[in-house]
């Protein structure tokens, strides 16, 4: 049974997931092609946070369907869990962008 608790956090970690594992792999392919991979793996952590708060929500269509039906059908409390869903996947997604700062040593500039 899918809880809206559980679903909460299988979206925070899928974005962090997604977050940690594009910008391992990516630095990985860096090394291969002999860029600095340091540099691409702060690259990617800021360019690749829009691309895991959609994947982790299960894309962006069916969100705003939901917000749709939501609206204009009167229901106010998926557009509510909708939002939360977006959170979890915005807090995960912050919380691998800093933990890729902190192991890199970069900077948020």
């Amino acid at each position: 049974m899918d809880t809206f608790e559980h679903k909460m956090l299988l979206i925070f970690f899928t974005a962090l997931g997604i977050m940690i594992g594009s910008v391992l792999i990516g630095s990985l392919a860096a090394i291969l092609v002999r860029e600095p991979s340091l540099g691409v793996a702060l690259k990617l952590a800021r360019d690749m946070k829009i691309w895991a708060i959609a994947a982790a929500i299960g894309g962006t269509f069916s969100t705003f369907e939901i917000f749709e039906s939501g609206l204009f059908n009167g229901e106010v409390r998926a557009v509510i869990k909708q939002i939360f869903y977006i959170i979890s996947a915005l807090a995960g997604t912050q919380v691998g962008y800093y933990l890729i700062l902190a192991l890199s040593g970069g900077s948020t500039e």
